[in-house]
């Protein structure tokens, strides 16, 4: 059977795996990115989560909800959190200084590999669309992640709009 799921797999599939482990594994080291760059990945996930609970399951509004509730919960729990040793703005570059992480790998993993095994199984049984045993926890797992990579986000963002002109802020 496993087999058979290779077989079946989109080529793309495969270069994406690779392209998001490759990008992971770039994250283990410190890091300066700007304003945007840090900003971009959290808020692409969170579309392609929001997307894959839309187009997988249309007929499942709680899917949504669960998602957006496991979004918020995330989020909130990560924002409350304290920022990394090491991490830093420069208000006069708009530069995150960074330390390196396994963080965002392990995000990006746990995505692909929901996407994935949700994909695979509603491939296989596409009437597991219409079940809520079944979408309500893929959509929160979604929400999950995403809600992680978001409050990440949130944290740099706070960091930012805290800082003075003049100097950095080390957290």
């Amino acid at each position: 059977m496993l087999m058979q799921i290779l077989v079946h797999t989109p080529r793309w599939v495969f270069v994406l795996f690779f392209v998001l482990v490759y990008v992971g594994i770039k994250q283990f080291v410190a890091r300066s990115v700007g304003f945007g760059r840090a900003s971009l990945l959290p808020l692409a996930f969170l579309g392609l989560s929001f997307y894959g609970v839309v187009s997988g399951f249309p007929t499942q509004p709680l899917a949504l909800l669960a998602w957006a509730l496991a979004v918020a919960l995330a989020c909130v729990a990560v924002t409350t959190s304290e920022l990394p040793a090491g991490t830093a703005y420069d208000a006069r570059t708009r530069r995150f200084s960074l330390p390196g992480s396994p963080v965002p790998l392990v995000l990006m993993m746990g995505i692909f590999c929901t996407k994935f095994a949700a994909g695979v199984t509603l491939a296989s049984a596409p009437d597991m669309a219409q079940e809520l045993s079944f979408a309500l926890p893929i959509a929160a797992m979604y929400g999950a992640f995403s809600g992680v990579f978001l409050g990440r986000a949130m944290r740099l963002w706070k960091l930012a709009m805290g800082s003075s002109d003049t100097a950095s802020v080390l957290a």
